[in-house]
């Protein structure tokens, strides 16, 4: 790979950072071919990027970008990357560890890292804390339903105490 090609792709990947605000840092080394087209394909399905990388270029785009925002995932650059980008915070996070357990519990991709709206998780032993992680549709139809919650009490309550006046007035004898 020469020097242009290597600035063609740390330029393709600073785009990536920049367009993204999540992203997943993964190891795919023992796959098989068949299985890293399998997770792609899924990765497709689920509108997850997925790009192989060197990690000298992947650092390099990164520190262009914002060094020291981005200084907590260096060290999780080594050995074979491929990386996942995805507008949904836990979406890779999700395809991991289906594709685990889809696949005889197969503990690959592992998770090096990953960057989740400005915070930064480091090591597979994260991947079930990002599988949890809410999404913005998610937290805003729980705000929504704390929202409503106390109007349809207020409602409820306004509904049982008509049926009980209305049996009152019923009960009550006819003035002669």
């Amino acid at each position: 790979m020469n020097k242009d090609q290597k600035n063609e792709v740390i330029e393709l990947l600073k785009s990536k950072f920049s367009q993204y605000s999540n992203f997943y840092i993964t190891n795919t080394e023992s796959l098989t071919v068949a299985q890293i087209s399998a997770l792609r394909k899924t990765c497709f399905d689920k509108n997850v990027e997925m790009k192989v990388a060197k990690n000298t270029l992947i650092r390099k785009a990164l520190e262009s970008l914002d060094n020291e925002k981005y200084a907590g995932i260096y060290d999780s650059l080594h050995g074979v990357t491929a990386l996942m980008f995805s507008d949904s915070p836990k979406e890779p996070a999700l395809i991991i560890s289906g594709f685990r357990k889809a696949n005889a519990k197969l503990e690959k991709p592992v998770l090096k890292a990953a960057f989740v709206a400005d915070e930064i998780f480091v090591g597979d032993n994260q991947l079930t804390a990002l599988t949890n992680i809410k999404t913005k549709n998610e937290l805003i139809g729980e705000v929504i339903g704390l929202l409503q919650s106390p109007a349809k009490r207020v409602i409820a309550a306004l509904l049982e105490k008509g049926k009980k006046e209305g049996a009152a007035v019923e009960e009550a004898p006819a003035a002669e």
